[in-house]
């Protein structure tokens, strides 16, 4: 596996990072090898995915996020779009550190063969582009219902430029309800 792999944004959030695997191409399709352990080891980042989790949303603007787990049951995440194009937003919420508070966003896509690896202490969403937008993602921790929560996908204090407006966007009850910053208590710690 050739894997290219880079911060999506060096000033903010280095540790949020994009990966583009080669993909080769002839007249029958393509060939690439999406997710290689010992490739991504090599290059230091030593997650033991445990779940692979799968979402298909219908519509352009449905709005997934912003979810996170606690720990000990605390996640990073490997994301990918195998169909559409989805806008991507990690949101550092480790206490202490300097980007608390902050984003990142990268667009994901089909096309665009790319993928986001979110590490643990980051609230993460993401808002489809096109219609039929599918996501696959790897988890290095098992789902807890008890240690499942969330951050306000809107919250102005985060500055998250999204590609919808709030009323235009298609959001789950569940993720209507997170609380914004201020008041999520500190569940990561930086240090």
């Amino acid at each position: 596996m050739a894997i290219k792999i880079n911060p999506v944004d060096a000033d903010c959030c280095p540790d949020v990072l994009e990966l583009r695997p080669d993909r080769f191409g002839d007249e029958r399709g393509f060939f690439s090898e999406t997710y290689n352990r010992a490739e991504l080891q090599r290059h230091g980042l030593n997650h033991e995915f445990v779940q692979d989790n799968q979402s298909l949303s219908a519509e352009p603007g449905t709005v997934r996020g912003l979810h996170f787990q606690i720990p000990p049951f605390a996640q990073a995440k490997l994301i990918r779009v195998i169909r559409g194009a989805i806008f991507d937003v990690a949101v550092d919420i480790r206490t202490g550190s300097p980007d608390f508070g902050r984003h990142v966003s990268a667009i994901v896509s089909a096309d665009a063969w790319n993928q986001l690896l979110i590490p643990a202490g980051f609230a993460h969403g993401f808002c489809t582009l096109e219609a039929g937008s599918e996501v696959i993602y790897k988890v290095d921790a098992p789902y807890s219902p008890e240690h499942d929560r969330g951050l306000m996908w809107n919250d102005p204090e985060l500055g998250i430029d999204w590609p919808f407006a709030s009323a235009a966007a298609t959001l789950s009850e569940k993720d209507r309800n997170h609380p914004p910053l201020a008041q999520l208590p500190d569940y990561f710690d930086y240090a």
